[in-house]
């Protein structure tokens, strides 16, 4: 009897036990990503394969439902580029390739179109190319910020749209090798797991976990649907909004764009942690991630009555770029508005930081070139080879400061 007493007791103590708040943990999300014991969670390691195992449990405590081709795992095989011009070839028997692994999970609301929500999860393990560490010693690159603060608000709003903004189902898609060239969301999008044609349009979050003072927020592929510029415009009480309409850029909503969907991607910023092992959890602003959070919600639920959104293809940017053979070793300011290219962070031993420019700069003036904008720097930089010498005039503070400067 007393047994039966006892378990009778220790029923209702299970039972009281109080549910976990999904929509409170964007900060253990990040800590547990970020971790040193994921090594960086670079594609195709155990610490990327750790990091997939911790988001399907996190899907699975959604309640999502598995929309991979192994459960909530979508794997992709591929060989490693040789030449950085060349198409990644995925190959499922080759000898000599890396298996990655998106991370699928689905809400199904029996609604007709589909929204898509992606982050990737993968980061640069100890470095390697894409690394900007360059000292002699190995270390892990958490990439806290990048991205798992884009995972951190992917999850919060898998949470937030449970049972809410019923005329969408939802697809929320952690993607791999983003890293080593949009892998996962270029494999996913010729390999769908769901009917590609019913997508209503793709958000996309990769570092948006450094928002600052400004409340400066950039949000790429607003000419992508003729819809989105007014609904960003309707919502927005809380950032200084940086627009771009491009459906192309250095993220895995380009793959969404290129297969004729409407994009949105959001990004609060380079920063000095940019791809180096000082991008830590610790650093993240988790109010300004919850802000975030709260605005997409709320663009999505204006979204919600609209059926499928139309697409529209926009200017690619990037074909207009000039090319160049030389760097100044800077981290540009890409949400700086204002007149010029404000350098928000120097490379060691790189010309900037030999001639003495500083992070908050302001470059007005490449040799005979006058700069107003991000493209008119890049237009300035590409007539220098290696070895030329110039002078480079910044706006310091309100000054005019003139250095010479050597590529």
């Amino acid at each position: 009897m007393r047994y039966i007493l006892f378990l009778i007791f220790f029923g209702f103590l299970v039972s009281c036990k109080p549910a976990i708040n999904q929509e409170t943990r964007i900060k253990e999300d990040v800590h547990f990503l970020a971790s040193d014991k994921l090594e960086g969670r670079q594609t195709g390691t155990k610490g990327e394969k750790a990091a997939a195992d911790y988001i399907v449990k996190r899907f699975k405590e959604l309640g999502l439902n598995p929309k991979g081709t192994e459960g909530f795992i979508q794997p992709f095989t591929f060989k490693p580029k040789t030449n950085p011009h060349e198409e990644v070839k995925f190959d499922v028997n080759g000898d000599g390739t890396i298996t990655g692994n998106n991370v699928i999970g689905y809400t199904d609301n029996k609604a007709k179109n589909t929204v898509v929500i992606g982050a990737h999860y993968d980061h640069l393990g100890y470095g390697g190319e894409g690394s900007l560490y360059r000292d002699s010693i190995k270390a892990v690159h958490n990439g806290a910020d990048d991205n798992a603060s884009g995972i951190a608000i992917l999850l919060n709003l898998a949470a937030k749209l449970k049972g809410k903004n019923t005329n969408n189902n939802y697809l929320f898609m952690a993607f791999s090798g983003e890293e080593m060239g949009l892998l996962g969301s270029n494999y996913f999008v010729k390999n769908p797991t769901i009917d590609t044609k019913k997508v209503s349009y793709m958000i996309n979050l990769d570092m948006v976990g450094r928002l600052k003072k400004d409340s400066a927020l950039a949000v790429y592929g607003t000419g992508t649907s003729p819809i989105f510029k007014q609904t960003l415009k309707s919502h927005n009480n809380n950032f200084k909004l940086i627009e771009h309409e491009s459906g192309v850029g250095p993220s895995d909503y380009t793959s969404f764009y290129l297969a004729d969907m409407p994009v949105l991607h959001f990004f609060t910023g380079q920063h000095e942690d940019y791809h180096r092992p000082s991008d830590d959890a610790e650093k993240l602003n988790y109010d300004g991630m919850e802000i975030i959070s709260k605005y997409i919600f709320n663009i999505i639920t204006d979204l919600d009555n609209n059926g499928k959104l139309a697409f529209r293809k926009t200017k690619n940017d990037s074909n207009n770029s000039p090319r160049f053979k030389v760097g100044m070793g800077v981290v540009p300011d890409y949400m700086f508005d204002g007149k010029g290219m404000r350098i928000d962070g120097i490379s060691e031993d790189k010309p900037a930081q030999k001639a003495g420019l500083k992070k908050g700069d302001i470059v007005v003036k490449l040799g005979d070139s006058t700069v107003v904008d991000m493209m008119s720097y890049m237009r300035a930089l590409s007539v220098f080879k290696k070895g030329d010498k110039s002078k480079v005039v910044v706006n310091r503070k309100g000054t005019e400061v003139e250095k010479d400067i050597q590529f």
